[in-house]
């Protein structure tokens, strides 16, 4: 079962919307409606990409890392989202702590009421 907090896996999009590397994505929620569709954000171990102040750091010693799944330090890059049908899911590796889904979840809320 999918929800928010959840690291899967699925092959995400390109910006030029060719088909991505299998990789981990954050699952923010399901968005409203009969279809099953869910908020994704891209997670990357390149982490010089990171926008200071808006993405999130998770690093090996962090309390959420070992149930997180992932196998090296990472960006969760929260400006790199994409509406997604649970069936295109590879599977799930993991999930991070309630308060970092907040944090970022506010992040990303107060971006958006700022622009």
């Amino acid at each position: 079962m999918t929800q928010a907090g959840k690291i899967v896996l699925f092959r995400f999009p390109q910006t030029d919307l060719s088909q991505g590397k299998l990789r981990p994505a954050l699952v923010l929620g399901k968005l409203p409606g009969k279809f099953d569709d869910w908020l994704v954000c891209m997670i990357s171990t390149q982490t010089h990409q990171q926008s200071a102040g808006f993405d999130e750091f998770i690093q090996v010693d962090d309390t959420d890392f070992k149930s997180s799944g992932l196998k090296e330090a990472s960006v969760i890059r929260v400006g790199r989202l994409a509406v997604v049908d649970v069936s295109v899911f590879v599977g799930s590796i993991g999930n991070i702590s309630a308060d970092r889904l907040v944090r970022i979840k506010s992040r990303l809320a107060n971006w958006l009421l700022q622009s």
